[in-house]
């Protein structure tokens, strides 16, 4: 894996370590318990932080193809889970996730932005930066 590859896989690194420190910080010291599709994101996100760190260590340029899959897959749950709790529409008709709803919105700050928002923002930036890193690793 080439520098500036390198350097890639360290900013994913840290986007995902972030947004996991993020995800605790609000369950664990807020006490927002999370819904089904925030544990779904969790789980989507949480590996990224081993699988970049582990990658970072060996210089596997792989990496990049599992942060890819990983963040698409995020993102389309955090869009999914944004939408049902944004659209009004979709609102009436989504089922009951658990114990807590997937509509609950414990941040809401500037009226957009909520918890969901935040993990689809640091999958839509592992995702693209692990595109770019992906080119840039094959220049090797």
């Amino acid at each position: 894996m080439n520098k500036r590859a390198e350097n890639l896989a360290v900013f994913s690194w840290i986007i995902a370590l972030v947004a996991t420190l993020g995800s605790l910080y609000f369950s664990e010291i807020k006490h927002f318990e999370p819904c089904l599709l925030c544990w779904y994101q969790r789980i989507i996100m949480y590996p990224l932080v081993l699988i970049y760190l582990i990658g970072i260590i060996i210089k596997d340029h792989k990496v990049f193809i599992y942060g890819i899959a990983f963040s698409i897959i995020g993102l389309l749950t955090s869009w999914y889970h944004y939408a049902i709790q944004k659209v009004t529409l979709l609102q009436d008709s989504s089922p009951s996730c658990g114990q807590v709803s997937c509509l609950a919105q414990y941040i809401n700050w500037g009226g957009f932005i909520t918890i969901p928002f935040l993990a689809g923002t640091a999958f839509t930036l592992i995702l693209i930066i692990s595109v770019i890193g992906y080119k840039y690793s094959k220049e090797d």
